[in-house]
């Protein structure tokens, strides 16, 4: 039984509920008076590769050392930073792209979030790609849930969905992927109501992966959607 992402959307949040991601420490910035969006950009770069678990964990380890700002990691001592955000992996590489970041971000935008997320989406995009270690998930993730900029981020867990479910994209290419959801997404949702959307259905889609897809033997019989799954095993 074919469904729309739209449909596969109110599904998923009849299901799951609200996720309310991109999850942010909101009291922690209001005591040290600290934009939780560099926060956000944090974790896009930490979750690379890891479960969001580990991550936690990293960014805990930063608040108590006061690291979640552009100065603060700029001049945090690499060997201390790579301790820090150790239960994450790939802490070397790691260390390195949050340093070479926040230190891009002061050096061409004064250390100013709102100057860097103020410009064309496209802009900013292309600004992040080129940048070390800034994949298009990545781009994506700090682009909508950092600079609420209206992109759909696809991840692996958007991929093992669109693989099961009958999805007509043209490829398992992260470009069709994200195209064919922001399409279907643009004509079926009101524009002021696509940011959200995205959001909550990005880690709609994570939740069902993690809950039932993600797996070498899937767990379909119980799967809330099966009924819509042309992949059951």
């Amino acid at each position: 039984m074919a469904t729309s992402p739209k449909n596969l959307y109110k599904l998923l949040l009849d299901t799951f509920g609200h996720q309310y991601w991109w999850p942010v420490d909101w009291k922690y910035h209001q005591r040290q008076h600290s934009d939780p969006r560099f926060e956000i950009i944090i974790g896009a770069i930490l979750t690379q590769n890891t479960a969001w678990t580990n991550v936690e964990k990293a960014l805990e380890n930063l608040k108590k050392q006061n690291i979640l700002t552009i100065p603060a990691m700029i001049h945090a001592e690499e060997k201390n930073l790579k301790t820090m955000i150790q239960p994450s992996g790939f802490f070397n590489q790691k260390a390195q792209r949050l340093k070479l970041f926040a230190s891009y971000l002061e050096k061409k935008y004064g250390g100013d979030l709102q100057r860097f997320f103020s410009r064309d989406t496209s802009e900013i995009r292309h600004e992040l790609l080129s940048m070390p270690g800034i994949g298009p998930e990545t781009a994506d993730s700090i682009l909508l849930y950092s600079g609420d900029h209206l992109v759909f981020v696809v991840d692996a867990y958007t991929k093992r969905i669109c693989h099961r479910f009958p999805f007509p994209v043209l490829s398992n290419s992260y470009d069709d992927i994200q195209q064919f959801f922001e399409n279907n997404l643009s004509s079926t949702i009101p524009e002021k109501g696509r940011i959200p959307a995205y959001k909550e259905f990005h880690a709609l889609l994570v939740e069902l992966a993690k809950q039932y897809c993600w797996k070498k033997k899937p767990n379909c019989s119980i799967c809330p959607l099966n009924h819509l799954c042309e992949k059951l095993l």
